[in-house]
């Protein structure tokens, strides 16, 4: 057996690579390739916690020890900045979501001749995986599985369901879409359904976006102390611990800037963490394009006492300019898997010393991230983040100075 033999490191998709550049699905480092192809399990190799690994494509990674998931999630972030040919400054400790703390979903389900399939759908394929049970969400989700299941069977449409499902405030807020109400009994037995599973929301689309058949009180999330009333399927960050660990590292890093921009602020996840443990007078302006979250996040905002300004805005097509960004301390933004390309080019002109950059793809961070740096920008501080557990999707927050 020689050394081409033994895995030596996980590729961006979660195959094992040996020294000569072969991939070998569900592999770790330290695992041995026999003469048959066969991979013998080393040290790092561990059960998978679900019975559906290996054929659902919701995880990737269930046969990693904690060890190898963080080295993974390390050197996604790592290898991304060296890409770009980016110095790192200090690298703090990568941080991973533990089992059952993904707060929001969408999995995908469908009626058949006897009952209904409910899951996720297998890697690279469209067909459903009917899953009994999901180490990665939280306990709440998982128990409206087998009820879901049942009403999908029951009263589902011919085709695919995509159900939506994320924690609010006052429970589970419940998204069917390509599913329509027929008539009057199948509207019943919606509202029986989120009346019997005590949901805080239900929405069904039937092709025309999602409308509101169930929601006894108004649906909030609350962010900092603060309740934001929670529009039907907007983006929310995956897991509770991971939100609370990237805000406190923007909060520590912004330190006593007293007026900052939120850019893509949502519904103000750090908008609203900044303006409350910030210094006595810091103002923040939260910038976001989408209208239900801008909305949100300006109501909310009315009750911070001016601390908080909220701003309609499509930063892809308007990016604030120099001569506005100049008016700031510092700035903060977490933009969607694209990156911020025309931002990032604005904030590279300003005069801002201190940009706290949140991403969700590693691969447009370090793009924009070499634009802060041609502007004189240095990677001061960078946190790999895996908040979703098991699965190759990395996320980070850093810090730019100048």
């Amino acid at each position: 057996m020689t050394s081409t033999t033994e895995i030596v490191r996980l590729a961006a998709k979660g195959d094992g690579v040996t020294a000569d550049g072969k991939h070998f699905a569900r592999s770790v480092p330290g695992d041995k390739i026999d003469a048959d192809g066969a991979i013998v399990h080393g040290d790092h190799h561990v059960d998978a916690p679900c019975r559906h690994f290996g054929k659902c494509g919701g995880c990737q990674l269930q046969h990693a020890d904690q060890g190898i998931l963080s080295g993974f999630v390390r050197d996604r972030v790592v290898n991304a900045a060296k890409g770009q040919g980016l110095a790192i400054g200090d690298l703090l400790d990568e941080y991973l979501s533990p089992p059952q703390s993904r707060r929001r979903t969408t999995l995908h389900a469908l009626r058949k001749h006897r009952g209904a399939v409910l899951g996720f759908h297998e890697e690279g394929s469209h067909r459903i995986v009917d899953i009994a049970e999901c180490p990665i969400l939280r306990p709440e989700l998982t128990r409206l599985i087998k009820p879901l299941r049942i009403f999908v069977a029951e009263h589902g449409p011919k085709g695919n369901v995509d159900i939506a499902l994320a924690l609010s405030d006052q429970g589970i807020d419940l998204g069917l879409a390509n599913f329509p109400l027929a008539g009057l009994k199948e509207t019943e037995a919606a509202l029986d359904f989120a009346r019997g599973n005590n949901l805080s929301r239900m929405t069904i689309d039937q092709g025309y976006g999602a409308e509101t058949v169930w929601e006894p009180e108004p649906v909030t999330i609350t962010l900092s102390g603060y309740p934001v009333s929670m529009p039907a399927g907007t983006f929310l960050q995956a897991t509770q611990d991971a939100e609370a660990q990237m805000v406190a590292d923007a909060i520590d890093w912004l330190g006593d800037a007293r007026l900052i921009v939120d850019l893509f602020a949502g519904l103000g996840t750090f908008a609203f963490a900044l303006a409350k443990y910030g210094p006595d007078g810091r103002k923040v302006l939260a910038a976001e394009a989408e209208q239900a979250a801008h909305v949100a996040c300006k109501v909310a905002a009315s009750r911070t006492a001016g601390r908080i300004h909220a701003m309609h805005r499509d930063l892809f097509r308007n990016p604030l300019q120099p001569t506005e960004l100049n008016r700031f301390h510092a700035v903060l933004l977490d933009p969607p898997r694209a990156g911020a390309k025309s931002q990032i080019a604005e904030i590279a002109k300003s005069d801002i010393a201190k940009v706290v950059y949140v991403s969700c793809n590693p691969s447009s961070w370090a793009r924009d991230a070499a634009v802060l740096a041609g502007a004189g920008f240095k990677l001061t501080r960078l946190r790999p983040v895996g908040q979703f557990r098991w699965s190759t999707h990395v996320e980070l927050v850093s810090l730019f100075e100048r």
